[in-house]
């Protein structure tokens, strides 16, 4: 595989710059912390890996048969980070209230609704995939270095949101994170929609 500095470099842009996934991290990692945040991660990284995979197999083939599959999906994430905003926003500071912290579950099944996770697997497998290769090995390839880029990525997301905490412990303070990073996610899913 020639193409491997720019998928990495693809991949890493991908993973490090603010999108829906890091807005989560970063808002897990300062309110639940590290260990709050793993579950997150892996989720994020196992449900991307997935994504990778189907794309890289096939799949891509089916959305680019079917464009309005790829719009029902583009608008139902949109809807889904408005609700995850508004939910954020809405989060009370921490106590007896203070909400949970996402599940592996949770993060794995976002990524179906995440259009930047789609996007980043669509490019991979149209752009990155070798054409003259053993499809389920290159698919495999490609799915370990998304991961392997992507890790420290989401990682320095939630140890942001952690080095933030004590900033955070102040009801107020706590409050206008939540209100900005909900903020933040309503604008993207506002950009998901164009």
């Amino acid at each position: 595989m020639t193409e491997l500095l720019p998928l990495m470099s693809y991949c890493f842009v991908m993973s490090v710059t603010p999108g829906p996934n890091n807005v989560m991290l970063a808002t897990t990692g300062a309110n639940f912390g590290y260990r709050g945040a793993l579950p997150v991660i892996l989720g994020i990284q196992v449900g991307i890996f997935v994504q990778t995979m189907l794309m890289c197999v096939g799949l891509g083939s089916v959305l680019i048969a079917y464009p309005m599959t790829q719009q029902l999906m583009r608008i139902a994430g949109a809807l889904y980070l408005m609700f995850l905003a508004w939910k954020l926003a809405a989060a009370s500071v921490a106590g007896s209230s203070a909400p949970r912290a996402v599940s592996f579950a949770q993060a794995v099944l976002f990524q179906a609704l995440n259009p930047k996770s789609w996007l980043k697997a669509v490019t991979m497998a149209s752009v990155f995939m070798p054409s003259q290769s053993n499809m389920l090995a290159s698919a495999l390839l490609l799915s370990v270095i998304g991961t392997v880029v992507g890790m420290p990525c989401n990682t320095m997301w939630a140890l942001f949101g952690v080095s933030i905490r004590n900033v955070l412990k102040a009801p107020r303070n706590q409050r206008i994170f939540n209100l900005v990073m909900g903020a933040i996610l309503l604008v993207l899913s506002v950009m998901f929609l164009r």
